[in-house]
């Protein structure tokens, strides 16, 4: 039993079921979920056991109304496990991996709950059911499947040990690289070493130093990617270029307490032993098959067909920034810390494009306010309006109250901007609540980054990169704000894995989109517009070094493929040389373009939801390609083409079929050519 002063105890009485941040200490995670996980344990227990026949409300819509309590404290706790982590969190998040997966197995295996929807399912021809219902039904049957309900009583019980073991280890892999990468911040003592540097970085890296008592020093905490990009493309002293590399490639991979290798190994063979139990040969294989790509074939042919190109233009990428590389150091081979340095200086001297000029007019406010925002109200109709007076889990969070073109509220959209140490690297959105007529709920979602906070009094000036992600990330909360679905089941993003990102991935393309980038992009202390010769500069330059991101995406994305395409006889004695093999098997195994992100800190897979699946990217990319040429053949920024987009995708969730949904959308299959154009692959 819960105590009723725990602040997850009843459902929140604030706008949109907001959670009371302000009441919800580390102290009520722990009794919130033992008491939800019990009352989600008697629900089901309820629907299984009842006498009365099976019928869709009895059995589908109460298991869509169970677990209150249980969802939540799990939506706080593991936003704030990535967002706001501390000691505390994290040894509940390592007690509770465990008994939360060994719950939803005891959910997926009840065997009295599994003949009550399969029996359903024999008769949905039968029942009269709409079309989103007939959906969850069916849906509802495959997980069930897809986890194990088929089977036999002991595999059943090893299935429950590999479950366990696996959120155990995964958990443990997150938790090892925050440490890690916290504890591989760069610390630089000369001023005179950040040469490059504006006087806004510099204080950044001052402030970031005195936060972890160093100071009169400077700290440069390191982002997710292999390529620490921003400091890469303006640091002049070479050492101090490779020293943030070196960090950025040795995460959890030292040989320390927080050393991810025997994870990784580990992680790989119980996902092996777990797909071949549920009747798949690799671990590839029985995630895709739940993908809109279907096969791991599919997956991995659509990679192996573009990773020449993009390696043949990687190449001559090298070749020209080698030569520029030896004007200022005779002798010297490109490495890896050298490439970002040399291909903003192309940028500068080929296109004239300066991006670390240009963050003066990527002030972060006006980024949101005027752009990402701007572009939403031109396309959907939405207006935002801050809301102060609500609470919020970290000081630095932002929360905006939406409304759709009626005035009618949609949710809530907060925004946690900066890097602080408690938070992992990357960007990312979540939900608090999720859409839903039937539990008459609207959307509470969140946008996080990792932009380094600036001085006290200072304005926070974004990178062009940085400003790509809050339109990308926008994307996916759009994404969740326009769901309007009955079921929680399918709201939002809650969609197949490798058509998540083409939402988000479509807008960007707002981003540089004219009306947009001139009611946005004006600078800080002038309020002077971007000019438009640099817009006209930055267009052209946007093919330039795609050579080199393709094939470092190519080649995180086989190395995924690799890893999960391993049978359970395959073992893996020495993660890195596992590592080297496959890449250069697949034939991206390019000295100056390490992949994406290595083995023992690429989180999308070993403790993200992107486990064989981080192709998704570069498939939704298909997707996104042929729907931005969509637009532009279509008159771009209107109304009636955000409604059109809304109405038959957006809004849709995952109540249709995805590719029924592009198909009512583009009014065909999506074609390939636009990517290959856009990357620069016509050759392919």
């Amino acid at each position: 039993m819960i105590s009723p002063d725990n602040p997850f105890a009843a459902p929140s009485e604030l706008p949109y079921a907001l959670p009371p941040f302000d009441r919800i200490g580390d102290e009520h995670y722990r009794p919130a979920f033992e008491a939800g996980l019990a009352e989600h344990s008697a629900e089901i227990e309820q629907i299984a056991a009842q006498d009365a026949e099976p019928t869709f409300e009895n059995t589908i819509v109460a298991l869509e109304r169970a677990g209150e309590l249980l969802g939540r404290v799990a939506s706080v706790f593991y936003n704030l496990s990535g967002s706001s982590s501390t000691d505390e969190i994290q040894a509940i998040q390592a007690e509770f991996a465990p008994k939360l997966a060994a719950h939803h197995d005891a959910i997926h295996l009840n065997p009295k709950l599994f003949a009550r929807i399969d029996a359903l399912h024999a008769r949905r021809d039968e029942l009269g059911l709409d079309e989103e219902s007939r959906r969850l039904l069916e849906r509802r049957h495959l997980d069930f499947s897809r986890a194990g309900a088929g089977l036999g009583e002991a595999e059943q019980a090893r299935l429950r040990e590999l479950n366990g073991q696996l959120s155990t280890l995964q958990t443990k892999f997150q938790q090892n690289l925050l440490k890690d990468t916290n504890d591989l911040a760069v610390v630089i003592e000369d001023r005179a070493e950040l040469a490059g540097f504006g006087d806004g970085a510099i204080a950044t890296a001052a402030e970031a130093a005195a936060a972890r008592d160093e100071d009169g020093k400077y700290v440069l905490t390191l982002t997710l990617p292999t390529s620490q990009a921003s400091p890469l493309e303006t640091l002049r002293d070479r050492d101090v270029r490779a020293r943030i590399h070196t960090a950025s490639m040795a995460r959890g991979n030292r040989g320390n307490e927080f050393d991810n290798n025997a994870l990784v190994a580990e992680i790989t063979r119980l996902r092996a032993e777990r797909a071949v139990l549920l009747g798949y040969p690799n671990h590839a294989a029985y995630v895709i098959a739940d993908e809109t790509a279907k096969t791991a074939e599919a997956a991995a042919g659509l990679l192996e067909r573009l990773a020449p190109a993009a390696v043949a233009n990687a190449r001559t990428e090298a070749a020209e920034l080698q030569q520029l590389l030896e004007a200022d150091v005779p002798g010297a081979t490109l490495r890896p810390s050298d490439w970002p340095y040399y291909a903003a200086q192309v940028r500068r001297e080929r296109f004239e494009v300066d991006t670390e000029a240009l963050r003066p007019y990527f002030e972060a406010d006006r980024v949101y306010l005027d752009g990402v925002f701007f572009a939403a109200t031109k396309l959907y109709g939405l207006t935002f309006t801050e809301r102060t007076d609500l609470p919020k889990y970290h000081p630095e969070v932002r929360t905006f109250e939406v409304f759709d073109t009626d005035g009618t509220p949609l949710g809530l959209f907060l925004l946690d901007l900066y890097t602080r140490d408690a938070k992992r690297g990357g960007a990312w959105m979540n939900t608090f609540v999720d859409q839903s007529e039937l539990l008459d709920r609207k959307t509470v979602v969140v946008n996080v980054l990792n932009v380094s906070r600036p001085p006290a009094g200072e304005p926070t000036l974004l990178t062009f990169d940085e400003v790509v992600t809050a339109f990308h990330e926008f994307g996916h909360a759009l994404h969740a704000l326009l769901s309007s679905v009955r079921y929680p089941t399918f709201s939002g993003t809650n969609v197949p894995r490798d058509f998540v990102e083409y939402p988000s991935q479509v807008n960007e393309m707002w981003m540089l989109w004219p009306e947009v980038l001139a009611n946005y992009a004006k600078h800080h202390e002038t309020g002077e517009a971007l000019p438009q010769e640099q817009v006209d500069k930055l267009l052209a330059a946007q093919q330039y070094g795609e050579g080199f991101s393709t094939t470092e995406y190519l080649a995180a994305s086989l190395l995924d493929q690799a890893w999960h395409r391993l049978g359970v006889d395959d073992s893996v004695e020495e993660v890195q040389r596992f590592e080297t093999d496959a890449l250069v098997k697949a034939g991206v195994a390019l000295e100056a373009i390490p992949p994406r992100y290595r083995t023992t800190y690429f989180a999308h897979i070993f403790s993200g939801g992107y486990s064989a699946g981080y192709y998704s990217y570069i498939w939704s990319e298909v997707l996104d390609a042929d729907t931005v040429q969509w637009f532009r053949e279509s008159g771009g920024l209107t109304r009636d083409n955000g409604d059109h987009f809304r109405r038959t995708l957006l809004g849709r969730g995952g109540s249709i079929d995805p590719m029924d949904a592009f198909r009512a959308f583009r009014g065909r299959d999506p074609e390939i050519e636009p990517l290959l154009a856009r990357r620069g692959l016509t050759g392919v």
